[in-house]
């Protein structure tokens, strides 16, 4: 989509199991907007690293943040607002991912332990094995007051969080984000 206003990214956050994915794909359909699965960023050894059971390093992370980073830019370079998943789960992550050539705002996908765990049990084909779900909730830095974002219970079903992100974010399809 193209606008005279500044081109906007929306980060869907949260611990691996929260639903980003299923979230990100519905708030990208609601805004028309483009999406990228931060998982594509992935260089192959920090998939074969996670897949053994083994936590990322911050140095682990850096370049995947940087391309996620220069894909929101290239987007919003050709004037295009995006949605993009990552788990994003220290301020010093999402400070890169703010560094890109957009508006980076946040949509935190907030839930409990025992809840994204389960999901995580009942869901194939994934890299990310339930044993690392507790690394990531040691992790992750909730989203501070002055942060650009919101943060939504998991519990809600994906076309309420949409809704409720798109309201909270003043965002709205064909129409450019609200400052």
């Amino acid at each position: 989509m193209t606008t005279n206003a500044e081109p906007t990214c929306v980060v869907v956050m949260g611990v691996s199991g929260s639903g980003k994915s299923t979230v990100a794909g519905a708030l990208a359909d609601r805004l028309a907007w483009p999406m990228a699965e931060a998982d594509e960023f992935h260089p192959a050894a920090n998939i074969a690293k996670m897949s053994a059971g083994t936590p990322l390093t911050d140095a682990d992370r850096a370049p995947w943040l940087a391309a996620i980073r220069d894909w929101i830019t290239d987007r919003a370079a050709a004037g295009e607002s995006t949605v993009v998943t990552c788990s994003a789960l220290k301020r010093a992550y999402r400070d890169v991912l703010r560094e890109a050539g957009a508006r980076v705002r946040f949509l935190h996908l907030r839930g409990e332990a025992e809840v994204i765990g389960e999901r995580m049990r009942h869901r194939s084909g994934h890299f990310m094995p339930p044993s690392l779900l507790r690394s990531q909730f040691d992790t992750l830095e909730p989203l501070r007051s002055d942060e650009d974002g919101v943060a939504v219970d998991v519990k809600r079903t994906p076309e309420v969080i949409v809704e409720e992100a798109v309201t909270r974010l003043g965002l709205d399809a064909g129409r450019p984000p609200t400052p």
